[in-house]
């Protein structure tokens, strides 16, 4: 939940792995961090392959290629001499551009339009493929593969973090639209919130319900902690303004699933993130506020359930993208 990310403990140099595996490079690009690791077919990341640095919208261009640079080589020098590498599979924060394989990350504000797919393909092997995806379609795929989200084909996987990001599996197949960015949950306004979004909008559920504004509005009202892991523990103490902040988040969270599952008929929404963790009463509020839509039982079907993957949903979400290839679209 906090914005600063820590960094990766020293790797051992020749991590163990099946023989003649075939792996994916894994690649996460997030508002506070970039994450690089080797993925097995079977959606595991390789023990010692997992490398992290910052991002971050204080950042300059140069230092967040460096970074990219940084975790990318260092995950490329673990490769098991046994393995073979299959494909890259990279999700950014959005949004992007799919065909181009360009990035607008909205927190790294210094990035627009930006070739990431083509800067991390001169860095791997010649001929080895790279696929860019938005993060949040990503971590849908991580779920349906081997999360949460098993056994249903009606599915979106949230990103609750820095910011609020999403993605689609419609009838088993992933839905990324003409640019690569349906799914884009974040950035869908809910009625009674007046926040502005970075984005140009007003009452986004990012505004609302990403982690930094969250504490951002409980400070508002007067609480003094700077970070989602003080506001967490505030709302298990009973303060009452970390309440209010949790639960207002939630009911925006609710909201947007409620409108997202009205348009699209949802099964399952599994979400994941450092802010998804805040209290599992977020996800009660959540749930409320999608009960709310009592004539509708296609609406209020749906299920709001936490990742099953914990913090390696989004990089076994861009193995995804090499290994589970059929199901994109």
């Amino acid at each position: 939940m906090s914005s600063t990310a820590p960094q990766s403990p020293s790797s051992p140099s020749s991590p163990s792995s099946p023989s003649g595996s075939a792996l994916a490079l894994a690649v996460d690009l997030g508002g506070t961090k970039v994450e690089a690791a080797f993925v097995t077919d079977q959606g595991v990341v390789v023990p010692g392959t997992r490398h992290r640095s910052p991002t971050g919208p204080q950042r300059t261009s140069d230092e967040l290629q460096a970074a990219v640079d940084e975790v990318v080589t260092a995950t490329l020098a673990t490769l098991p001499t046994d393995a073979v590498l299959v494909g890259v599979g990279v999700g950014s924060a959005g949004p992007v551009d799919e065909e181009r394989g360009l990035v607008s990350p909205l927190n790294m504000p210094v990035w627009r339009g930006y070739p990431l797919r083509d800067r991390i393909a001169a860095l791997v092997p010649d001929g080895v493929p790279v696929t860019l995806r938005m993060d949040g379609l990503a971590i849908t795929l991580a779920e349906h593969w081997v999360g949460a989200a098993q056994g249903s084909d009606h599915v979106m996987g949230m990103i609750v973090s820095t910011g609020v990001g999403g993605g689609l599996i419609l009838h088993g197949r992933t839905v990324s639209g003409p640019t690569g960015n349906a799914g884009h949950i974040g950035h869908v306004e809910c009625g009674g919130f007046d926040d502005p979004c970075a984005c140009g909008g007003t009452g986004c559920l990012e505004a609302v319900a990403s982690g930094p504004k969250t504490v951002a509005w409980a400070q508002r009202q007067g609480f003094a902690g700077t970070t989602g892991e003080e506001l967490s523990a505030a709302y298990a103490a009973g303060d009452e303004i970390a309440v209010a902040a949790v639960r207002r988040s939630g009911r925006a969270l609710g909201q947007a699933i409620a409108a997202a599952t009205s348009l699209v008929d949802l099964e399952v929404v599994a979400i994941g993130g450092g802010f998804s963790h805040v209290s599992p009463d977020l996800f009660t509020y959540a749930r409320e506020a999608v009960a709310e839509r009592v004539e509708f039982g296609f609406v209020t079907k749906v299920r709001i359930v936490p990742t099953g993957l914990s913090q390696d949903g989004p990089l076994i979400g861009a193995g995804a993208l090499v290994h589970r290839a059929d199901v994109l679209r």
